[in-house]
């Protein structure tokens, strides 16, 4: 071979993800290439197509399972990359992904009596999954911030914030500290509280944001006067620190804190706890210490 990777040229190549099921599980991908492979299905199968693998970040040792794994692209993803074996075409690296805006969606298709698939790749025909929408860019709904086209778990959040809490009440009393001191503990009327309003109010491009495919979420919002850190499970479980440093933090489920050592909580504010059902607490120890004075 006289051409090769860094030698007479750099042979490039632009395609989509059509399986991604490394049976060697490295995170290699196969992709149908344009210009370099014939989208019909009955001539080049994908099982035919070689194996791609992906070039991960400078910031990511990928060694030994230290690092960032290589995985993130799904069927139907449009890529990028160079062959390492020049013309020959066989040793695809990639280097990164394609957003943009499809045009059409893809189109499953079934198994023939020969078990190929009578149709065209350059789409995910197997699952018909992605891409999702049509004529939307493929950039995260929470980073665009279109109101006509608002992501389902923004709406959801906004939907499900929780109002109208009820506090408990007491009248004022007197805590005696000493025969010379006294303190007067104000009373409360036990006004209701309501969970803060969601903060999104993102500007484009400022949004970094990133999805995985069961709907994980993860945002870290820099837009100005309106920045913000969200983290969000597909089950609703989440936690947002807003612009103003406040956080709130939702569990749609049980929530378990187990500590190891000591847990100090500084509350220089008021303490609100309102419990629906029954309160328990035990303590497991008489209170002795041998460094008590």
């Amino acid at each position: 071979m006289s051409e090769f990777m860094g030698k007479n040229g750099f042979q490039w190549f632009v395609g989509v993800v059509e399986d991604r099921q490394d049976p060697k599980t490295l995170g290699r991908l196969r992709v149908r290439c344009l210009g370099y492979h014939t989208e019909d299905l009955i001539k080049l199968p994908t099982s035919d197509l070689p194996w791609a693998h992906v070039m991960n970040p400078i910031t990511s040792a990928t060694v030994s399972g230290i690092g960032q794994t290589p995985l993130g692209a799904v069927e139907g993803t449009w890529v990028v990359g160079f062959f390492q074996d020049g013309p020959d075409a066989q040793q695809p690296i990639i280097i990164g992904t394609l957003p943009g805006v499809p045009s059409e969606l893809p189109t499953k298709i079934e198994k023939g009596d020969d078990d190929k698939y009578p149709g065209n790749g350059f789409q995910d025909y197997i699952n018909a999954v992605y891409p999702k929408y049509k004529e939307e860019s493929d950039v995260n709904r929470l980073a665009v911030n279109d109101e006509d086209l608002p992501h389902s778990s923004l709406t959801i959040r906004k939907a499900d914030r929780t109002k109208d809490i009820g506090r408990a009440d007491f009248n004022e009393v007197q805590a005696f500290m000493s025969e010379l001191d006294n303190q007067t503990i104000a009373g409360d009327d036990g006004t209701a509280f309501s969970e803060p309003e969601v903060p999104h109010n993102t500007t484009y491009p400022y949004n970094h944001v990133y999805e995985s495919e069961a709907g994980h979420i993860r945002e870290m919002d820099d837009t100005p006067d309106h920045e913000r850190i969200h983290e969000r499970h597909a089950s609703g479980s989440g936690y947002e620190i807003h612009p103003d440093g406040s956080k709130v933090t939702r569990v749609k489920k049980d929530n378990y804190d187990l500590i190891t050592g000591d847990h100090f909580a500084h509350i220089k504010g008021n303490h609100s706890t309102t419990v629906d059902g029954g309160v328990r607490v035990f303590v497991n120890a008489d209170a002795s210490s041998d460094d008590q004075n």
